[in-house]
């Protein structure tokens, strides 16, 4: 009998983890896009492998990366305004059938021996112009499958923990794979499994938006935009560390294969199990978030686990022995977990409504669009001084730029408070108690 209180507790707390899957709308997206994603890594990890059997070149495995994500960083903004004057839910699903055609495309290239080096470029590129748009709108579209606003942090969170679930899966499956069948096989399934996230999206029944029609053109909405999001010091702060992690941290992805094959001496199943940890720590940073109550706190975790990324990068490359990589990878995954998701809850707790989708678009430069500078220098630093320099400068970047975003935490601290009082968000204000060091609501605008 005495154990009966216990399991209720843990039941609620599974249940309060767990809050967001009870919006039907983001349920389906939930298992849609939880399927689609394991394809989606086991196509990352087969591409990554591909390229580098084909050519045995670092730079090249840069390039690839480069030519991938740099599209995204170019037409992010112009997806931004786009989503706010779109139906955000038809430009998710026509980005979905898109990459399903790009992953089919490069299983049959790949299944009938015709595939170069060229065409991965141009179907990278591709893909990289596509998930502009996919990122952008699916971003802006997650606070319209939630019923309840308050559980937006932790639909974001979920959202990463399938991301980082999928993450510790596809690899793992995908190295099985190459080893026995090739890379083409993991292209197909890839495409297949686009399948259930747009079957997923078709059912949802979202409540009509309103957007406001817009009489100016593209580019003052453009002008408008990063007028906003640079204008307000806390916008660009996390914008900006965002940024710094995706071009010095994020780049020992494309590096993994290095690693795998010629300082630990393994296969494409080191590869995949050296991915799996990533995501074993990624998606304990990602329950961690979802188990939060509320999104005040959380500026200083952007600080903390850029912080533990860098470590984890810095020690990652001083290792030589497989067990201790592996065990390395997972607070690598929780750092790059904690502080992106961390990052994307803030902005889309502070934004305003009717710029959404911009600052969404920004967010997906800094998060993908800088990832293809950082696959460039990775790469030609990789070629040049090697794979474990280049990982140790990108720690020590992410360590400064921990030690910086802290330094600025309590001014931003100041500029957002407002903002949580506005929309209730701090419970002492909610109730009409305020603290001796409060400022009026007036003061914030």
């Amino acid at each position: 009998m005495t154990s009966s209180p216990n399991k209720s507790n843990d039941s609620v707390s599974l249940r309060y983890i767990l809050r967001a899957l009870n919006s039907r709308n983001y349920r389906l997206f939930f298992g849609g896009q939880g399927i689609s994603l394991i394809g989606t890594w086991m196509q990352r990890i087969a591409l990554s492998w591909l390229v580098y059997r084909l050519t045995d070149s670092p730079f090249l495995l840069g390039l690839v990366g480069f030519t991938g994500q740099i599209p995204t960083f170019l037409m992010a903004p112009v997806a931004g305004v786009l989503a706010d004057r779109m139906n955000r839910l038809k430009l998710v699903i026509a980005a979905q059938v898109l990459s399903m055609i790009q992953a089919l495309v490069l299983a049959f290239l790949v299944l009938a021996n015709m595939i170069t080096i060229w065409e991965i470029i141009v179907l990278s590129i591709f893909l990289g112009l596509v998930n502009a748009f996919e990122i952008t709108a699916r971003q802006s579209l997650v606070v319209e499958m939630i019923d309840k606003k308050e559980d937006l942090g932790n639909a974001i969170a979920l959202n990463s923990s399938i991301f980082n679930g999928a993450r510790l899966i596809g690899p793992s499956i995908a190295g099985i794979l190459i080893a026995m069948v090739g890379e083409g096989v993991c292209f197909l399934i890839n495409g297949i499994s686009f399948g259930a996230v747009i079957v997923a999206l078709l059912m949802m029944k979202l409540k009509p938006s309103h957007i406001k029609p817009q009489t100016h053109n593209m580019l003052k909405g453009l002008k408008e935009g990063f007028a906003y999001t640079f204008g307000f010091p806390p916008l660009r702060s996390i914008l900006l560390m965002v940024a710094l992690t995706n071009l010095m941290g994020m780049p020992y992805v494309v590096l993994l294969p290095i690693f795998a094959r010629d300082i630990l001496h393994g296969g494409p199943n080191t590869l995949g199990f050296l991915m799996g940890a990533t995501g074993v720590g990624a998606l304990s940073g990602a329950l961690f978030l979802a188990a939060r109550k509320s999104v005040v706190g959380l500026g200083k975790w952007i600080s903390i686990a850029a912080g533990i990324l860098g470590g984890g990068l810095i020690l990652f490359c001083l290792s030589t022995n497989f067990w201790l990589s592996i065990l390395l990878m997972m607070p690598i995954g929780f750092g790059m977990m904690v502080n992106m998701a961390s990052s994307n809850t803030l902005l889309q707790t502070i934004v305003d409504d009717d710029k959404r989708g911009r600052l969404m678009s920004q967010y997906a430069m800094a998060f993908m669009g800088m990832a293809p500078l950082g696959s460039l220098w990775a790469g030609a630093a990789a070629g040049k001084i090697g794979a474990p320099y280049t990982l140790l400068i990108g720690g020590l970047f992410c360590i400064l730029g921990a030690l910086i975003f802290a330094r600025n935490l309590p001014a931003m601290r100041k500029l957002i408070r407002p903002i949580y009082h506005k929309k209730g968000i701090l419970p002492e204000i909610a109730v009409g108690i305020r603290s001796a060091d409060t400022p009026p609501l007036s003061s914030g605008k």
